[in-house]
């Protein structure tokens, strides 16, 4: 294991949790995770009426390992005695409902070893988001987005990236065509593996406003040019933004996320190659996504020292779950199409 983590029982926990220092001692540890292992005995009594709010405003990455063996009797005592962790863990032999391989608590502590307070921004921010509207949630994201811009794991991530150059694009970065009652819109960037740029962004939110005023309008398909749907934030326009405050202005004012989900309804998203952040985030949004069998999904913010910033902790809790999402998010896992179909993070594979 890469670092030492505190690991205890639930009535533990409870007590540990209920210090008042607990957030101090976890929120600036070296690596503010924590793992309960819940025992059968656990799962005899109702869950501690204290515990989802000590979870809920705990500053750490709280997680929760099942018990290696579990009787058909007790998995919905199971499921509602998780409900409020981060992340739930079981050995590989049980089916658990959004838990993760019980092995993958070394790569979550790395993870939260090297940027820790992305890790605390992103469990609390998906806490905070479950269950509000969509307005909600993107405020709540974007205000932490911008506020990790500003902090030293992002600072030395952006420090030891190459310099690059924005290059000139003759084409619109978003194509628009319209055929009778359904408009396709394409991203256009192919040669940068469809980064998304500022450009792309102002262009599908001038589509997707168009569009919400078009009543005549049925059916809107988003694909995009060349192999790769969408590579993510385009790196060379990162920390191009005068200060976290600006960039959370023009988040709010000019978001993709906030169209797509008034427009979720009669939007189909076809997706293949690489779909990384905002190439994950966006197409989540919609009632239809479609993937192609070699179509990988990857959102690498944390590790960056950030958490997703297209909407995706709204979109992509609400397709897989908040604690998936967290596990997702925090170890920059690759998966394939195959896992996000079984995740419900897409709704198809369509070999076309």
């Amino acid at each position: 294991m890469a670092a030492p983590i505190p690991t205890t029982g639930l009535a533990e926990a409870l007590e540990l949790l209920s210090h008042p220092y607990v957030g101090e001692d976890l929120g600036l540890a070296d690596c503010p995770v924590i793992l309960v292992e819940l025992t059968p005995a656990d799962l005899a009594q109702r869950p501690p009426a204290a515990l989802a709010d000590l979870v809920k405003s705990t500053p750490a990455v709280l997680a929760v390992a099942a018990p290696h063996e579990l009787a058909a009797a007790d998995a919905p005592k199971l499921v509602e005695l998780c409900e409020p962790f981060d992340i739930v863990l079981a050995p590989g032999e049980l089916s658990v409902p959004l838990a993760v391989p019980a092995e993958e608590i070394d790569q979550i502590a790395v993870a939260a070893i090297a940027s820790p307070a992305a890790a605390m921004s992103l469990v609390q921010l998906l806490r905070l988001s479950e269950g509000r509207s969509t307005a909600d949630g993107l405020v709540a994201e974007s205000l932490a987005y911008s506020t990790l811009q500003a902090g030293p794991q992002f600072q030395a991530w952006l420090a030891s990236q190459p310099t690059r150059l924005v290059p000139d694009n003759p084409e619109p970065a978003v194509l628009a065509e319209r055929d009778g009652s359904t408009l396709r819109l394409t991203l256009n960037r192919p040669d940068r593996h469809n980064a998304f740029s500022a450009e792309m962004r102002d262009g599908l939110v001038e589509q997707l406003r168009a569009a919400w005023a078009d009543p005549s309008l049925d059916g809107i398909v988003l694909d995009a040019a060349g192999p790769t749907f969408c590579s993510g934030g385009d790196l060379a326009e990162f920390g191009t933004t005068p200060d976290p405050g600006t960039a959370h202005r023009v988040r709010s004012v000019r978001s993709a996320a906030f169209w797509l989900d008034r427009l979720a309804a009669k939007t189909r998203v076809i997706v293949r190659g690489a779909c990384v952040g905002a190439g994950v985030e966006l197409p989540a949004y919609a009632h239809d996504v479609a993937a192609h069998p070699d179509t990988t999904f990857r959102l690498p913010e944390v590790a960056m020292g950030l958490v997703p910033g297209a909407g995706g902790t709204v979109s992509i809790a609400r397709r897989i779950g908040r604690q998936r999402l967290n596990y997702f998010a925090l170890t920059n896992t690759e998966i394939d199409a195959t896992t996000a179909l079984s995740w419900g993070l897409i709704d198809r594979i369509n070999p076309r």
